[in-house]
């Protein structure tokens, strides 16, 4: 179904994006140091999720709607930063200790995921880099390009869940031992909060290319 040339550079070339720190991984990190690594994982699968949502909306040409549609763009942008900026001052307003794996444990993956999944979603910046970087690999002479499509997608989706799953683990892992102290707990809801607050201003004075 896939040109194998085509897929070998694909494969480097999806690495290379994955372990390259960039908006998702920082969302991630700042979910995991906040919540914990249960909070960092469900983050990156919540992520994950929508990345292959984002994939198969590549396949169907949906994406291309984009290009064609620069309004479309800038109000899925403004919620996405919008969407950012409450999570920003939800982190702020926190000034209790984050709460351990085993306590409301089963509330915290979820809204987790989530969160993870409403951010990568209302990013148009990763619709625009499908249209851009998906069709590169794809060789329509071998015919079922939108298979191709989701080859694709899949792949990327499983190797960013694999790098992003380890971050979020590893930031949660090292926020446990620190979030012993309120006032170290405090801190790491600001760095949620600043992290948030970043992302949504770096959305907001992105555009299209």
């Amino acid at each position: 179904m896939v040109d194998m040339s085509l897929y070998a550079a694909y494969l480097v070339a999806a690495f290379a994006l994955c372990v390259t720190p960039g908006p998702d991984m920082m969302f991630i990190v700042a979910m995991g140091g906040r919540g914990g690594p249960t909070a960092g994982v469900m983050a990156a699968l919540g992520v994950a999720c929508a990345m292959f949502v984002h994939a198969v909306a590549a396949a169907l040409g949906l994406s291309a709607l984009f290009l064609a549609l620069p309004t479309l763009y800038h109000v899925l942008r403004w919620a996405g930063a919008a969407y950012l900026l409450y999570l920003a001052v939800k982190a702020f307003r926190d000034r209790a200790v984050p709460v351990e794996d085993g306590q409301g444990a089963g509330a915290g993956r979820r809204r987790a995921f989530w969160q993870g999944a409403v951010t990568n979603l209302l990013n148009p910046k990763v619709i625009l880099f499908n249209v851009a970087f998906l069709p590169q690999f794809v060789d329509p002479e071998l015919g079922h390009v939108q298979g191709q499509f989701l080859v694709l997608g899949i792949t990327i989706v499983v190797m960013g869940f694999a790098v992003d799953g380890f971050i979020g683990l590893l930031s949660g892992k090292l926020s446990t031992l620190l979030r012993r102290s309120r006032r170290v707990a405090r801190g790491l809801s600001i760095f949620s909060g600043t992290v948030f607050t970043g992302l949504a201003v770096r959305l907001v004075a992105s555009s299209p290319k």
